[in-house]
């Protein structure tokens, strides 16, 4: 009878005549990836909303084969091909022939686990190694007239991911707390506001969500990534960095940080990535908008998505350093205010980025782990807008010479805030206070397993003020970031602002606290500096401004209270409602300068999230989100969104 043999991948067809039908033939492959069979729960990737066999490299899989009679070791040949790509090849790993004869070699391994009757089981262990993404998958059998081959069938494509549980994996994470938190939890909390009052912001980063996987794969389709380097964690990490923003390369989001979002979502909208991943997927085109950590949420969901493990970090006082120095440049006249126009270096409230975990083979030993990746355009690196993938255990030792961008890294969490006084006849800078425990405040990260946060401040840098942190800055010196060599005097006044809790729309008093430390009496005219900001540390708009004069007695302390009042501040108030105080003060009979920073993030109204019903599979429940406005007007345009990660999709409601 006539018997098809169909070359590989759709090539041409070769009609073969035969009398007899003593080989194998192939009736029927079983991919077995239902989430009851044995492939998914063992690999963890039961959780993944998809219609194809999901397995993780470096561990075996299994799937059946049915002949058309009982399979023979000692007469039968057959392998089975994973091909990945449009040009398959052996050489580069994209063309992979698995045997089950032990006299044939492959590198992916490949063994019979049963045969029973006409169905015999293959076990097959991708190479720890190999290329991550979507494989398709044929059998062949050699027979007396060549080799006979099934037909292309999408529903045995196999997704081959990255594998935190195999020790020969690069991404290798020995922990299961953190395997579990890093890889598989589909849900966070991302930190912001200031370091000491802290909020959060829960998001569903859904890595399982139906249709991300894909999306994933088609972001390193889109930046044109060669097959070949879909295997390394490294270049994955990099290239997504890049692909994240839409600066360069038409990536996944636009940033945003004017305050206008008339042509899209406003950062602070988003309540996940499924939706924007789905939307640059399906689009084509950039998705608009985002902000730091909306970059690092869609970064986190890319990452633990492939199966490598990723969290978001928070760096509370972040410094945004344009010359690659070590310093945060802060201008005053010559009577000790702060000259605005000067003053170009911005400290942002906190920034976020992530940290994924790998080995760095790239690297000296002991520079693996966690590194720290950041996809929020702010400088070029090789001239893309990306960051990363930077050891932290480098970037803790001042080892800030190894790839990639560990000096940007280091600077925004150990930049000193250096105030200069102008002389007005010359023009020159002259440094009168280094402050160097302001920036890199404190780094938080998710507990894994808790909505707790975490202080990871001891992973970046050692304590301030100890000798391995002299060490370090060395160390980074020697390499390039420059710092404030001058360390002027310390001032014999003290001057501080305590921590405020205020909700929008409120009343305030903002608290001036003195402490003159010498024998004698001394005046300062102090300049009080009230500012609305956005969380990058950009002034919007100036709402208070007052110059008093205090006169301080030998070894005592004044207080100076200020009212602020709602009226001042409320209608100029821009996202996130960050209030930034800064006091500068000028001793009249030293010179000396004295300044404090605080940065106020205002509360807002709180949503009240309700579920009523039987919280029961394929029952119905009600979710009710109530919002009281709190104040004495009316708000407009507001927007509610909601999502339930695996129960609901993102619903929306507008309120004119």
């Amino acid at each position: 009878k006539g018997n098809i043999l169909k070359c590989m991948d759709g090539g041409g067809i070769v009609l073969l005549r035969t009398t007899s039908n003593n080989f194998l033939d192939i009736w029927d492959v079983n991919m077995l990836r239902r989430p009851d069979e044995v492939n998914t729960p063992q690999h963890s990737t039961h959780l993944y909303a998809s219609d194809h066999l999901i397995v993780r490299r470096g561990q075996e899989f299994q799937l059946k084969v049915t002949f058309d009679r009982p399979y023979k070791p000692a007469d039968d040949q057959f392998a089975v091909e994973f091909i990945i790509g449009g040009s398959p090849q052996f050489s580069k790993g994209t063309y992979i022939p698995v045997s089950v004869a032990k006299d044939r070699q492959s590198p992916w391994a490949g063994r019979v686990v049963d045969s029973t009757d006409n169905v015999v089981t293959v076990g097959i262990t991708p190479a720890p190694d190999c290329i991550v993404g979507k494989w398709r998958t044929y059998v062949a059998v050699v027979t007396p007239y060549g080799i006979r081959r099934t037909r292309r069938d999408e529903s045995r494509d196999l997704y081959v991911l990255f594998n935190a549980w195999a020790t020969g994996d690069s991404v290798f994470l020995d922990d299961d707390d953190e395997r579990e938190e890093c890889v598989l939890n589909e849900v966070g909390v991302i930190y912001h506001g200031a370091y000491d009052d802290m909020s959060e912001r829960p998001w569903n980063f859904g890595q399982f969500d139906y249709g991300v996987l894909d999306a994933c794969l088609f972001i390193m389709d889109k930046a044109a990534m060669p097959i070949t380097n879909r295997g390394d964690a490294i270049k994955v990490a990099r290239k997504a960095s890049a692909m994240l923003n839409s600066h360069d390369d038409d990536g996944v989001l636009v940033g945003n940080w004017s305050g206008d979002y008339t042509y899209g979502v406003a950062p602070t909208s988003w309540t996940g990535s499924t939706e924007i991943l789905l939307n640059y997927s399906s689009s084509k085109t950039p998705v608009c908008y985002a902000q730091c950590w909306v970059y690092a949420a869609v970064f986190n969901t890319f990452l633990r998505c492939l199966g490598i493990p990723a969290r978001v970090v928070t760096n509370f006082y972040s410094a945004h350093d344009n010359d690659g120095n070590l310093k945060t440049d802060v201008i005053l006249d010559e009577n000790g205010r702060i000259d605005k126009h000067r003053t170009k270096d911005s400290i942002w409230n906190y920034h976020c980025w992530n940290e994924c975990y790998m080995s760095r083979p790239d690297l000296p030993q002991g520079f693996g782990g966690w590194q720290a990746v950041d996809a929020t355009p702010q400088e070029t690196s090789d001239g893309m807008y990306r960051c990363g993938p930077a050891s932290v255990q480098a970037i803790k030792h001042g080892q800030i010479c190894f790839p990639f961008d560990a000096p940007f890294v280091f600077a925004e969490v150990n930049s000193d805030v250096v105030f200069y006084s102008r002389n007005p006849r010359d023009g020159t800078l002259e440094p009168v206070k280094v402050n160097s425990s302001h920036v890199g405040r404190m780094v938080v990260t998710k507990v894994p397993g808790q909505d707790a946060r975490r202080d990871i401040t001891d992973q970046y840098k050692f304590p301030e003020g100890s000798p391995e942190e002299r060490t370090v800055l060395e160390k980074a010196e020697e390499y390039g970031c420059h710092r404030e060599k001058a360390t002027p005097p310390e001032a014999d006044v003290e001057l501080d602002m305590p921590l405020m809790e205020v909700r929008v729309g409120d009343d305030f008093e903002l608290k001036l606290e003195f402490n003159n430390t010498s024998d004698q009496a001394r005046t300062v005219d102090v300049y009080v500096s009230g500012n609305v900001v956005y969380y990058t540390g950009v002034t919007s708009s100036e709402f208070l401004f007052k110059t008093p004069r205090v006169i301080l007695d030998p070894k005592k302390a004044e207080k100076l209270v200020m009212e602020v009042r709602s009226q001042d501040y409320m209608r100029k108030l821009v996202e996130q409602a960050n209030l930034h105080f800064i006091a500068t003060g000028k001793v009249k009979e030293t010179g000396q300068i004295i300044t404090s920073m605080r940065v106020v993030t205002l509360h807002t109204p709180k949503l009240s999230v309700e579920v009523s019903g039987l919280a029961k599979v394929s029952e119905e429940m009600m979710v009710t989100v109530e919002f009281t406005n709190p104040f004495k007007f009316n708000l407009e345009d507001v927007y509610v969104r909601v999502e339930g990660p695996g129960v609901m999709p993102p619903k929306y409601k507008h309120y004119r």
